[in-house]
């Protein structure tokens, strides 16, 4: 049976390999690190799917900013990370689900991710240019997506700024 729960202290070997595994690289794992000793860090939107008490995957939602006439903060989704053998069996989706839940319950207006298209449209994520939000880099629009949550209004226009944890991802 599958249980998503936010995790502890003693979670982070098992999440750094479960992306370590995931990614077949450091970065992702060494990106959560930066993440967790910043200022962009929210320890309720860090989750981990566990089975049997052995985490098999896990998603990470944290502060970026907005830049338009204002700095807005909204949240980004980066990385969601699960275990070789446990994909495709929906605990993406699970984590996913949770994790937007939160931070709609929290009040947020809009999650940002980069990631594959037919995955996060199942959620509600649309490419950012339909919101006119533009990416820091160059990729396709179909790619840099936006889901807009409760608290969403016209506002949060403008482009993307990924704070410097990003840098080496």
């Amino acid at each position: 049976m599958l249980n998503i729960r936010r995790e502890t202290f003693a979670d982070y070997p098992a999440i750094t390999e479960v992306n370590r595994l995931a990614f077949g690289q450091e970065n992702e794992a060494n990106l959560i690190d930066k993440i967790r000793h910043s200022d962009r860090y929210i320890p309720k939107l860090s989750l981990v799917a566990e089975i049997e008490n052995f985490v098999v995957g896990h998603i990470l939602f944290s502060y970026i900013d907005l830049v338009n006439t204002e700095k807005l903060q909204v949240i980004g989704l980066a990385p969601l990370a699960v275990h070789p053998q446990f994909q495709k069996q929906g605990i993406g989706s699970a984590l996913v689900e949770a994790g937007l839940k939160i931070a709609d319950d929290k009040g947020e207006a809009l999650v940002i991710v980069l990631g594959h298209p037919h995955f996060y449209s199942r959620f509600g994520f649309q490419p950012s240019v339909v919101y006119q939000i533009e990416s820091p880099f160059p990729v396709p629009e179909d790619v840099f997506m936006v889901k807009p949550l409760q608290n969403y209004q016209q506002k949060y226009i403008g482009k993307v700024v990924y704070p410097p944890a990003f840098d080496e991802v």
